[in-house]
């Protein structure tokens, strides 16, 4: 059993930046894909990024390309998504999960945190 934990969101002026953080505990994740979702009001989860076990492959949504990072630390069993530039339109709570690669499929992932708000005001 894997149990993650978001942090580092908050409220934040557009064009600034926030630094998410996913702190497994109970199992390591470097066995594991990785990947950031996030869920507006009203909307559907979707996917933000993605990064294989060894942190060697992302992927993004074209909405955060050249914007977004993500990135993982093995040894300290966590995940990152550093957000530049933020918009009003990135405003959600993102979560993190566990067990896929993939943008699209969110039942393929086993781990879920419990997410972390974000708020870009204009």
């Amino acid at each position: 059993q894997v149990q993650l934990v978001e942090s580092g969101g908050g409220l934040v002026q557009a064009g600034g930046s926030l630094r998410l953080s996913c702190a497994a505990s109970g199992r390591t994740l470097s066995t594991y894909p990785m990947a950031w979702f996030r869920q507006a009001p009203g909307k559907e989860r979707e996917g933000v990024a993605a990064i294989n076990w060894s942190g060697s492959n992302t992927l993004y949504a074209d909405s955060v390309k050249g914007r977004f990072t993500i990135s993982r630390d093995n040894a300290k069993n966590t995940v990152y998504l550093q957000m530049n530039s933020l918009k009003p339109e990135d405003t959600a709570v993102y979560y993190c999960a566990a067990g896929s690669y993939d943008l699209v499929a969110t039942t393929a992932y086993s781990y879920w945190g419990q997410g972390t708000q974000v708020t870009v005001s204009s």
